[in-house]
């Protein structure tokens, strides 16, 4: 398995996307984070960029998010992409507590602005 999640430093970035960069965790049949790497983030809004093929291309099958818009997430999930809402603190500690079944999706998203895609907090 493989897991995505949009990340600022060490910790999950409360909105996809505009992220720093996406933290790609390879998983392994025991639950073992076998493989960590960085991907950079493209520039503009999530929904908008390539990152949901780029990330199925990398064979992630998981996305660990704090935000997302609606348009967002259904482009990850058109890709084959799970995604896990309401996600923040420490990567590696959400990760962690998703692998021990821990967390579920918020079922919240972002509400979008008319001009933009600024997530209303």
């Amino acid at each position: 398995m493989k897991v995505a999640i949009p990340t600022r430093g060490n910790v999950v970035d409360d909105h996809f996307g505009h992220c720093e960069a996406y933290t790609l965790l390879t998983v392994d049949d025991n639950q073992k984070i076998t493989k960590s790497e960085t991907l950079p983030s493209p520039q503009g809004c999530g929904c908008k960029s390539n990152i949901a093929a780029i990330l199925q291309e990398k064979g992630v099958t998981v996305m660990l998010a704090g935000n997302m818009g609606n348009g967002a997430l259904n482009t990850l999930r058109n890709h084959g992409i799970q995604v896990f809402r309401g996600c923040s603190g420490d990567v590696m500690s959400v990760v962690h507590n998703f692998l021990a079944d821990k967390i579920e999706d918020s079922g919240i998203g972002c509400q979008q602005h008319a001009s933009g895609h600024e997530c209303q907090h």
